[in-house]
């Protein structure tokens, strides 16, 4: 438990870092791509420990975000760099696209567990937040589904998969880090909104890159 949690906090942090750099510098660049993949590995990393630590302390929120986190890592990693095997890449987007459906799963049934309790909340966490996270998870594996059985992502299209997806859980740990562990931080800065600040950026550069790639590529 104790190496499981100094890896989550230790890779944590790098991945804050790098998500950082991946999302200031020249997309496409040497050092977003360098960047990009010391984030994929520290995500990898800390979300699955953040989800085996969550799950045997039954914060169950912890662990659909660790896995949605997981999850859209992985998948946002298999879109730009796939095994040159055929048959191996495929039994990794099946593996991967399995994993969302579970988090989904898991994600709704905790919030079903919150409806029933009389603050409308399960750990503390209120039903809505499992639902979201449950929606997401099943949005992307469903179009992991479309993928994998009607049409190839291509151009656009596949840069887009790529970028919501790596953008979200780079949003999932900015959350985690600046307001789940808020207390972290001196208490000046507890009451007030600047907390906040490095959650809304990600959120406005994952907006802003979406539509710029869906409207203004050719």
């Amino acid at each position: 438990m104790t190496i499981a949690l100094f890896l989550h906090i230790l890779t944590g942090s790098i991945a804050l870092a790098a998500g950082a750099i991946a999302l200031a510098v020249t997309k496409g660049g040497k050092w977003h791509r360098k960047s990009g993949i010391v984030f994929v590995i520290a995500m990898l990393v800390m979300s699955s420990m953040g989800a085996l630590i969550a799950a045997m302390s039954m914060i169950r929120i912890s662990v659909v975000a660790g896995l949605l986190a997981f999850y859209l890592v992985a998948t946002a990693m298999l879109t730009v760099r796939q095994p040159s095997d055929a048959t191996r890449r495929r039994t990794l987007e099946i593996a991967t696209m399995l994993i969302g459906f579970a988090t989904s799963i898991f994600g709704f049934y905790f919030g079903y567990l919150a409806t029933l309790s009389a603050k409308n909340t399960l750990d503390g966490y209120p039903a809505a937040i499992y639902f979201v996270f449950a929606s997401i998870a099943l949005i992307g594996a469903l179009l992991d589904v479309r993928n994998l059985w009607l049409k190839k992502a291509s151009g656009k299209h596949r840069i887009a998969r790529h970028l919501w997806r790596m953008c979200f859980a780079m949003y999932l740990a900015t959350s985690a880090f600046f307001l789940g562990q808020a207390k972290l931080f001196p208490q000046a800065l507890q009451m007030t909104w600047l907390l906040a600040i490095p959650v809304v950026i990600v959120l406005l550069t994952l907006i802003y890159w979406l539509v710029r790639t869906l409207k203004l590529r050719a």
